[in-house]
């Protein structure tokens, strides 16, 4: 998969530290995750869409997949817009750099977080079986989110900061005895991440069935914070995910492809 990357940030970011950004994340990618997940992707920095863009130009080539650029969440419309009259249909992601400052982290961080998501599910459209954040004896469909859980949690890649994610084995119904959950894999209260749960900062969406509706953990208030501050750009890549639990409620449920 090559994720193109297009920015529109009208000379907030420049390429040059754009690119510094990919190499990491493109290392990261290389590296880390997909020694564990067996699949991976490459970013690549297109061309420049302009101050305002309006159509497609030439050399905004696109890739499997596109992650946008922007500043402000105000211009979240016009993104959407944009992506539909150029490339819709094609997987995306926004990174909004007014959202980084009010999160407190690097920009760099949002866009490895939104590059694995795309790697991990490009359509958003892939749910897991396993226990209810809060009634472990119950059954729910959470979204496949590889660093949501983590979020919080960052390193450093050739001084460049990126987001921590999940491993294979967060996905296991049952715990394994000393296995990996999270590629960081730090402590918290004398434990590491445990399946289908979070650490701190961290939130997890999912479908439940027996309300017939989605729902978000939120188990601390840094978590919920974070939620507010990204709620604000409304209409992006999470959308589809409420898109697709409206679909859910509808006897479709044992029609999706679940992963387990």
């Amino acid at each position: 998969m090559v994720i193109s990357i297009i920015n529109c940030t009208d000379g907030t970011l420049s390429d040059e530290e754009i690119m510094q950004a990919i190499r990491a994340i493109n290392c990261q990618i290389k590296q880390d995750f997909e020694p564990y997940w067996s699949f991976g992707a490459s970013l690549r920095l297109e061309g420049r869409s302009g101050k305002k863009p309006q159509a497609q130009r030439l050399e905004d080539l696109r890739g499997d997949a596109v992650i946008y650029l922007w500043n402000e969440v105000d211009e979240v419309k016009e993104a959407l817009g944009y992506h539909d009259r150029n490339n819709r249909g094609i997987p995306y992601g926004f990174v909004f750099t007014e959202i980084s400052k009010e999160l407190g982290e690097a920009w760099t961080v949002t866009l490895s977080h939104e590059a694995l998501e795309l790697v991990g599910d490009a359509q958003a459209n892939l749910l897991v079986a396993g226990p209810h954040p809060r009634n472990p004896k119950k059954t729910v469909f959470h979204w496949f989110e590889m660093c949501d859980a983590v979020q919080a949690e960052t390193y450093l890649i050739d001084s460049v900061e990126v987001s921590n994610f999940v491993l294979p084995l967060y996905f296991t119904g049952e715990e394994e005895l000393g296995g990996r959950n999270d590629f960081l894999a730090r402590v918290h209260n004398g434990k590491t991440l445990r399946s289908f749960s979070v650490n701190p900062g961290g939130y997890i969406g999912f479908f439940d069935p027996a309300q017939n509706k989605s729902d978000t953990f939120m188990p601390d208030d840094l978590a919920k914070k974070r939620m507010v501050i990204k709620n604000l750009a409304k209409g992006t890549r999470r959308s589809a995910r409420y898109k697709l639990a409206s679909t859910l409620g509808n006897k479709r449920t044992q029609k999706l492809l679940i992963y387990r």
